[in-house]
């Protein structure tokens, strides 16, 4: 039984979406329907003055249909290309964590912090995981975490868009791809769909790493790769996906975390830029190597959720595919080899600190 003061709640924080996303429309921001939404919820959430209310279910909901439009990506020629690309994804994804690592020595010895904390707070794209690793793990700060990890996503998914829109990354709103009418959802949706949901599932029982999104990405490609072409989303689908994810995104940083936190917010500002900036360097050197456009080279290596990415990536143009496959195999990783390193390094950390006491 829904309470009323939660249904209040959650209609208000739908108004302040919808407030938000017409409100950067009608300025011409990019994403606004993903941007918009998160700034509203994001200042409301902040200003603590309002009931919000926004079930994780609605978000799961929209990242399945951001995972089935990805999948629509994966085509025969796409995947080759992928393939192509292996090493270098595989090269990119170790040298953006170690990155991370020299620049977590960086925060911690700055800010005062231990360095697990540090480094837990710097690993890009694993917000959920390093969170949860961070609880587990004795002697970390798991607010410090938090803040780090929410700070970078909204940072990143704030400057993104303007990074990837504007004169030098060679993109412009122009470049957006146009999404298909309703009349040609059918019948292939109801294929479609139904298998979204499920994988969708299958995964999360599984244990996959955002299981929402990438088990639609996974059956749709399965059989997009296979020759079953599935229908093109309307753009006012996509729209809708982007509010309900945006607004999840902006109620992430709770009432008084700035008041408990505060004087690590420059440090997290600091970091998301400095990684930003490394990203950049990073998509620079993917660029030259592959001809690829600033824009999906960036998208790719940009360190922000695969959802967000891929919402990008649809809006601006980008080969989706591609930045599909570096974003993901950068989740997996980080979801299933990341969690086993950290604690093993912070393990030999522990042995060596109980050594130099002895």
């Amino acid at each position: 039984m829904v309470k009323v003061s939660d249904l209040k709640a959650f209609l208000f924080t739908l108004f302040l979406a919808l407030f938000g996303g017409a409100l950067f429309e009608f300025l011409g921001l990019p994403v606004p329907w993903l941007l918009g939404p998160m700034a509203a919820s994001l200042a409301a959430s902040i200003s603590g003055k309002a009931s919000l209310e926004w079930p994780v279910k609605i978000r799961d909901a929209a990242l399945i249909i951001v995972g089935y439009s990805i999948g629509l990506s994966f085509t025969k020629p796409a995947l080759l290309q992928i393939i192509a690309h292996f090493p270098s994804i595989m090269l990119m994804t170790f040298i953006l964590i170690g990155y991370c690592a020299v620049m977590a020595m960086a925060v911690a010895r700055l800010s005062g912090l231990d360095y697990r904390t540090a480094l837990l707070g710097s690993i890009p794209g694993g917000l959920s995981q390093m969170i949860a690793l961070s609880e587990e793990i004795k002697g970390t700060d798991s607010s410090a975490v938090i803040i780090f990890q929410v700070f970078r996503v909204l940072m990143i998914i704030f400057l993104v868009p303007f990074t990837v829109l504007y004169p030098f990354s060679g993109s412009t709103a122009d470049s957006v791809i146009q999404t298909a009418s309703y009349a040609n959802l059918f019948p292939g949706i109801l294929i479609f769909a139904p298998l979204a949901v499920v994988f969708a599932v299958l995964g999360k029982k599984l244990g996959m790493p955002t299981a929402f999104l990438t088990g639609p990405i996974i059956i749709t490609a399965v059989l997009t790769v296979s020759g079953v072409d599935g229908p093109v989303l309307p753009g006012a689908v996509m729209d809708v996906s982007q509010l309900m994810i945006g607004t999840y995104i902006g109620l992430m940083f709770k009432p008084g975390s700035i008041a408990r936190n505060g004087k690590l917010l420059p440090f997290a500002v600091g970091s998301s830029v400095v990684l930003l900036a490394g990203s950049a360097g990073l998509a620079l050197l993917l660029k030259n190597s592959y001809g690829l456009t600033f824009t999906t080279s960036y998208l790719s290596m940009a360190p922000g959720g695969m959802d967000q990415m891929g919402i990008i990536a649809h809006e601006t143009g980008a080969d989706l595919s591609i930045v599909a496959g570096y974003q993901l195999f950068r989740v997996f990783f980080i979801f299933f080899a990341m969690p086993y390193l950290l604690k093993g390094l912070f393990g030999l950390m522990g042995r060596r600190e109980m050594n130099r006491q002895r």
